[in-house]
Formats: structure tokens, sequence, C-alpha cells
């Protein structure tokens, strides 16, 4: 295989993986509430929206010669103001997923060996916050293979599943929560902190950049609704929290096991990259120390944790709806800024189409004001 199609397929490996994780495993829940129809328009529409943003950072990437990442290009085509709101955004997207994988472990470790969900929980929280605290670092590989893994696991499950599969979980729908599970997909399908990185692994091909984040983006979506259709066909209004849970219920041990374990190490491993991650934040960006870097890292969702808010569902997709959804906003926002400002011509241009910036502006803002509503 030519060297160039090695780096392109690296590049979309890269976004896929970004992308694909536990999140994944919550959509099918999510779309229970409004109906498989509804629920599956809803996916469509903002896999379009997510797509567009994806390429609209691609081109504010490929407009700059420095290397930055969400943070610095908000900086740049923003100014402070924009630097603080992104730097609280992704702060709040970390502290969310984490507070989801302490939950969701716990949940996937009790259906595999039985006992509360809060102990396990716990029990995993320690196990990860010794190897944050020590900083063990995780391959990029192993993340790349576990994605591969999933993509497998995804399709042994479909095929196991045609025999209990059942149209009749389709009928119904909930037209008036149609944004319900808005929150949850935006979470399942973020991706914008590889698009830097895929820039890197495609240098001086820029213009592959565009085609990677098409299929990148795409693999994901085809993934995702195969997943939602098998499974709530196969569970519907029995399909738990973690959609695996309720399959292997139904479909056995051999599932259970498959889609559980796959579960676990998925949700492990962000878990690990995430607060690795945010502890680099915390001892370069702001200069604290090693050790109360590592408390601000655990001690704040665990803490949570302990306090009561449990919610697997209802913490994703708050951290999609409100931090996903508002990142899309700023994205588009630079983009509006991005001909003033951009420091080179990149290899590909979107249309500047004020009507299109609109329609994503108004999507994320509906997302978030229907999230904040069911709040309050």
């Amino acid at each position: 295989m030519k060297l160039k199609n090695i780096s392109l397929l690296q590049a979309i490996a890269l976004l896929v993986g970004t992308i694909i994780g536990a999140g994944m495993l919550g959509i099918p829940y999510a779309i229970k509430t409004v109906g498989v129809v509804p629920g599956l328009i809803l996916l469509l529409l903002l896999g379009i929206a997510i797509l567009l943003t994806n390429l609209i950072f691609g081109e504010v990437v490929l407009s700059t010669d420095k290397k930055h990442q969400l943070v610095g290009y908000a900086e740049k085509y923003l100014g402070k103001t924009g630097k603080y709101i992104m730097l609280i955004l992704t702060l709040f997207g970390f502290y969310g997923a984490l507070l989801a994988y302490i939950i969701g472990e716990g949940e996937v470790l009790s259906a595999l060996f039985g006992g509360g969900n809060f102990l396990w929980s716990i029990l995993f929280a320690f196990v990860g916050s010794l190897i944050i605290y020590f900083g063990l670092r995780l391959v990029k590989k192993l993340e790349l293979f576990l994605t591969a893994i999933l993509l497998a696991v995804i399709l042994f499950i479909c095929f196991k599943g045609l025999n209990s599969f059942s149209a009749v979980n389709f009928t119904g729908s909930n037209w008036p929560l149609f944004f319900a599970p808005y929150g949850v997909i935006f979470f399942a399908m973020g991706g914008l902190s590889a698009i830097p990185q895929m820039k890197e692994v495609l240098i001086g091909r820029g213009k592959s950049v565009k085609r990677a984040i098409l299929i990148g983006t795409a693999i994901p979506f085809i993934f995702y609704s195969l997943f939602v259709i098998v499974v709530l066909g196969v569970t519907g209004v029995n399909t738990t929290e973690i959609a695996t849970i309720g399959l292997g219920a139904v479909l056995g041990r051999s599932v259970l096991l498959a889609g559980n374990i796959l579960a676990f190490f998925t949700m492990a491993t962000s878990f690990l990259a995430i607060g690795l991650g945010l502890k680099i934040i915390f001892q370069t960006d702001l200069k604290l120390n090693h050790g109360l870097s590592w408390l601000l890292v655990i001690g704040l969702p665990l803490l949570i944790f302990i306090f009561g808010l449990n919610n697997f569902i209802g913490v994703i997709g708050t951290v999609g709806a409100l931090g996903g959804g508002l990142e899309g906003l700023l994205i588009c926002l630079m983009f509006l800024k991005l001909k003033k400002l951009r420091e080179r011509l990149p290899e590909y241009e979107l249309p500047k189409s004020k009507l299109m910036v609109a329609v994503l502006i108004a999507v994320f803002l509906t997302g978030a004001g229907a999230v904040l509503w069911s709040l309050f």
C-alpha cells in the first residue's frame, strides 16, 4: 500500500477512534424515549450538523500556521473571551465524561460480576486514580485496536440479534420529545479534538484532510445507526441505559460477556486518557503541582458521584448538549472570523454561507436550551 494511503487511513482511524466510545452505549436508551423513527431522524440531522462542524474546524486548522488545540484556536479567532469560554467548556466536558465513566463502569462491572453498582464504581475510580497519579500513559495503538474490536463486536451483536429482532418495537413515537436524545448523540459523535492531530498525520497533504473528515465522521454514524436499529429491535422498551447490559439479558451470556467487556475497556481507556490529559492541563497551563493536579482531576467527579449524581444518560446528555453543542457554536463563530484572521489559504474552503452558520447555531442553541429546560 502506498505511503500516502497509509497516512490517510491513519487520519481516518484517528477520528473514528476519537468518536466511537462509551457514548454509543447510551444512544439506544436515549432514542427509546422518542421512538425509533424520530430518533433516527434526529441522529441523521445531528450527524449532518456535526459533519459540517468538523469540516468547518478542519478549515480553521488548515488556515492556521501554528499548532493549537481547541482553546488555542478559540483565542486566535475569538480573543481572550473566546479562549476562556472554550476552556470552561473543555473542563466541563472532561469532568462530565469522567463522572459518566465512573457511573457506567459500575453498571457494567455489576452486570458482569454481580454486586452493587456503587461499590464497583468506587473501586474503578480508585484503581483508575492510581494509574492517573503515577502517569501511566496509554498507547494510541491500543485505543485504535480497541476501536477495531468494538466495531467487530457491534457486527457480532447485530448478527446474534437477528433471530430476536422484532419490528413491533419500532412502532410508537413521541415527537414532542424530539430533542430529548440530542445531548447523548452529541456526546457520542464528538471528535473535534482529533482534527488538529489529523493535520499532523497528513502533513503536506492538506487536501486529504477534508476526505479524512468525511469518511471518519461517516463511519461512526453508520455503525451507530446500525447499533440503534438492532438494539431497539431486540430489547425495545426494555433497553437499558448501557445497551449491552439489556442485550446480554436477551441474547445470552456470549453477548453479555463480549459487549460488556468491550464496554469496560472502552470506558476505562477513555477515563484514563481524559484524566491524564486534564492533569497535564493543570500542571502545564495552570502551573499546579502534581499532587494538587491529581486531586482536582479525580476528586471533583468522585465527590459528585458519591453525593448522588449517578444517572449515566443524564450526565452524558447534559455534557453533550451544553459542552459539545456550545463548542460547536464557538467553532461557527470562528468560521465567521476566518477570512479576516487566517494566516494562510487552506487546502479546501467551504462556502461562507451565513445561512448555514445560522442553521447550525440554531441547532446548537435549541439542543442546549432543551437540556436546560429539562434540568430546571
